[in-house]
């Protein structure tokens, strides 16, 4: 099951129609039609990621979408659809800065061939902070050096780190959503062999 945040359109390419969700401006129509057929059977919830604009509210900060999907599950249907690509990988989340977006449990597919040139407020991203650690948070706008400034969707302060070429691990494609309760004792070798990407408060 897909859901798209926001309406879908259409765009011809090479005499065909292809659906995409409205804003998704950074991937290409046939990148978007292939990861749809590639999900085709998946059992977690797949969300395809667009850019996030306005601002979180007091109530939406609470929610974690969680399903009652086994995180094995959504490591194995993320798994399957990075396969898909050469370019597309894999994190699962901990934390709750991006919520009600994502948080624990949630499992991402990230596109890791796109250059920091190409992002834009509101985007998604993966990257490595001054601490070594793998952060998940939102692009907000570049900064005098002409880096990306990102922060959590519930955090009051940005991060000090910058993002760039040399820090940016990838850009979140899809979301599978799981219960992370399911994750306590699991010894799923895709659990413990999928790196781990932090919503967290600022650092």
């Amino acid at each position: 099951m897909t859901i798209w945040r926001n309406s879908v359109r259409k765009r011809k390419m090479d005499g065909m129609e292809y659906p995409l969700p409205h804003s998704l401006n950074d991937l290409s129509a046939r990148f978007a039609t292939l990861t749809l057929r590639a999900m085709a059977g998946l059992f977690s919830l797949a969300l395809i990621t667009v850019p996030l604009r306005g601002a979180p509210s007091a109530e939406s900060t609470r929610i974690n979408p969680v399903t009652p999907v086994q995180i094995d599950t959504a490591l194995r249907d993320a798994h399957h659809l990075a396969g898909t690509r050469d370019d597309l990988d894999v994190v699962r989340v901990a934390g709750r800065s991006m919520l009600p977006f994502f948080g624990d449990g949630a499992v991402l597919v990230i596109k890791t061939t796109l250059p920091a040139a190409n992002l834009h407020p509101g985007m998604l991203v993966i990257y490595t902070n001054h601490l070594g650690e793998r952060i998940a948070h939102r692009v907000e706008e570049r900064d005098t050096a002409g880096d990306w400034i990102v922060r959590g969707w519930n955090n009051t302060e940005c991060d000090t780190s910058r993002v760039n070429d040399r820090n940016l691990v990838g850009v979140v494609y899809a979301t599978f959503h799981a219960n992370p309760q399911t994750l306590v004792g699991v010894s799923e070798p895709l659990a413990t062999n999928t790196p781990v990407a932090l919503a967290a408060p600022a650092k």
